[in-house]
């Protein structure tokens, strides 16, 4: 069973961190002039800027732990939050459990955690994302198993995905489509997030909220993913990526306008907010106006 506890407090998104303007306790602001500003693409979403990895996560996890507080103030006294793999895994396994640890096991007994996408297979493999997760935080974050939302494995890969999406819709029961208040996204040098690669027709899925595909370009070939509408119903996005190898494609997605947008130029939450954690390599090539930040 579950327990609750009373609500706890928000925490200021950047506690603890400060803007390298230290005496106008304002973020600083980079990019083009002002009046070449008004002539460049309206940049999607709240693009922060960090000077490190080890920055940028440390206030991600703080931003967690300020959005999940909020929720369990609220009418509806819950946390749901989506979770994707890759190199968000040690960098949340770093920072969150300390940055959650005011809410008390209580409180985490209030969050349900599911996952954007996730390989089939078996949770002990090293490209499970769940299983790197189970390992690397949630050892250290003690969310019940009962609001941990996972894949069955040993399903076939359409079965897999109509019985994850069944789980979801047990989690968010009175929500015609599973409302995340938070999403935490990764992006690949090709521009895909999820499981949702560039040109593939799962684009297009409206009806799904859950989608197998057995095709991927990138290895394991077997996926289970969140869809598009799935993604644009959150209350919050974030996208994080870090390194040089995300530079081109994230002036792609930020700044120009392409006929074929990439997959995830296409998360656009229609009534929640979009943004983006980057590191000073990521956002090297970016024209756009950002905000740069500092814990320092």
């Amino acid at each position: 069973m579950c327990h609750r506890r009373p609500p706890t407090a928000p925490t200021p998104v950047w506690q603890g961190g400060s803007s390298r303007k230290r005496s106008s306790g304002r973020r600083e602001r980079y990019g083009l002039p002002a009046a070449a500003v008004a002539m460049a693409a309206p940049a999607p979403g709240l693009i922060s800027v960090f000077s490190s990895p080890q920055e940028l996560g440390a206030s991600l996890a703080q931003l967690v732990a300020q959005r999940a507080a909020c929720c369990l103030a609220g009418a509806r006294a819950r946390f749901a939050l989506g979770l994707s793999g890759g190199s968000l895994v040690s960098m949340l396994a770093r920072e969150l459990p300390a940055a959650a640890a005011p809410a008390g096991p209580a409180g985490l007994a209030r969050w349900t955690l599911g996952f954007c996408d996730e390989r089939l297979v078996p949770f002990e493999h090293a490209e499970s994302t769940y299983g790197l997760y189970r390992t690397h935080l949630l050892s250290r974050l003690p969310i019940p198993d009962c609001q941990v939302i996972t894949i069955n494995p040993e399903l076939p890969v359409e079965e897999a995905a109509e019985d994850y999406a069944k789980k979801l819709r047990q989690a968010f029961q009175g929500d015609s489509i599973p409302v995340f208040d938070l999403l935490i996204l990764g992006v690949g040098p090709d521009g895909h997030t999820c499981s949702l690669f560039p040109d593939h027709p799962l684009l297009q899925e409206r009806e799904k909220i859950v989608a197998p595909i057995s095709d991927s370009p990138k290895p394991p070939p077997q996926r289970v993913t969140l869809t598009l509408p799935v993604l644009n119903a959150a209350r919050t996005v974030i996208f994080v990526a870090t390194g040089e190898g995300k530079a081109a494609v994230l002036k792609r997605i930020l700044e120009d306008k392409e006929a074929n947008p990439l997959p995830a130029a296409l998360v656009q939450p229609h009534t929640g907010k979009l943004c983006w954690f980057l590191d000073e390599a990521a956002a090297r090539l970016l024209t756009v106006p950002f905000e740069k930040h500092s814990t320092l």
